[in-house]
């Protein structure tokens, strides 16, 4: 999946411009690597955490030489997938479903289980019910 995919499925869920589509795509990644460069953690809730780790100090090799590097100390973005994401995978591994505590979370948990062009919608579904300003700025 690619950014164009993104896109494409905010202007099938929302009947908003493509302009305007990619606007909001790209104020959303825009957002989140500014805060990623800021070392800010992301939480977005049921679907996954972004976090930045610092790096240690390593020591590679000159694939040509032989010689030692020195590598130095960096940063590293982390994501840890949500609880519904890992029970996707879960389910993949087992092939048992797990339980939904609500309808709301087996119908969201029954999107995410679609094509990937179905999973997009259901996150850009996820973020216009969890951060309202969203769809208000697009539109």
């Amino acid at each position: 999946m690619i950014k164009l995919d993104i896109v494409n499925a905010v202007v099938a869920t929302t009947n908003i411009s493509r302009t305007k589509a990619e606007q909001a795509v790209e104020t959303v990644f825009e957002s989140l690597k500014q805060a990623l460069g800021r070392g800010q953690r992301i939480e977005l809730r049921r679907f996954g955490v972004f976090s930045v780790k610092p790096r240690k100090t390593g020591i590679g090799r000159n694939p040509r030489t032989g010689e030692e590097v020195s590598i130095p100390p960096g940063k590293a973005v982390r994501f840890k997938p949500g609880k519904e994401l890992q029970g996707i995978e879960e389910e993949k591994k087992s092939g048992i479903r797990p339980v939904a505590a609500n309808p709301q979370s087996l119908q969201t948990y029954d999107c995410l289980r679609a094509s990937a062009l179905a999973r997009t919608r259901a996150i850009v579904l996820y973020w216009q019910v969890t951060i309202p300003n969203v769809t208000s700025a697009t539109s």
